[in-house]
């Protein structure tokens, strides 16, 4: 089971203010603690949404519509994200507690949420096999 932990940012992350030196060795090791364990898939911070932009789909069957940054409501925003494959949403929670404040000062909110399995969203054995020879296609061009 794979699980996404979803940093949620704050008014300083999307004011560009990095973490402090300390917060960002409290992060690797615990991202140290996760490749240890062999959970760990993934983790990156994201930039600012003032240089991001959304594209929308206003319309069904219509143009998508390009919107640029800065986004209001720093909550409902990302921040950053780490990716593990644990054995059950209980094993998620444990490994999601231990993360440090991922902002400091009290503001830090993970929200933890399930990825879907193609299995979940595909029932045609071909479809599933094509992503699946997809997603190993990407691997190994990611070690090139």
């Amino acid at each position: 089971m794979r699980f996404m932990m979803i940093v949620k940012a704050t008014t300083d992350s999307e004011a560009g203010v990095k973490p402090t030196p300390e917060l960002l060795e409290a992060m690797q090791k615990y991202n140290e603690e996760l490749i240890k364990a062999g959970v760990f898939l993934a983790a990156d911070g994201l930039q600012p949404s003032a240089g991001a932009v959304r594209i929308s789909y206003p319309e069904p069957g219509g143009k998508p519509k390009v919107i640029d940054g800065p986004f209001t409501e720093a909550k409902e925003m990302i921040a950053g994200y780490t990716l593990i494959e644990v054995k059950s949403r209980e094993e998620a929670i444990v490994w999601a507690m231990r993360m440090p404040d991922p902002h400091g000062f009290g503001q830090g909110e993970i929200e933890l949420r399930q990825v879907f399995e193609m299995e979940e969203l595909m029932e045609n054995p071909d479809s599933i096999a094509r992503d699946a020879a997809l997603r190993e296609q990407a691997k190994e061009q990611a070690k090139a």
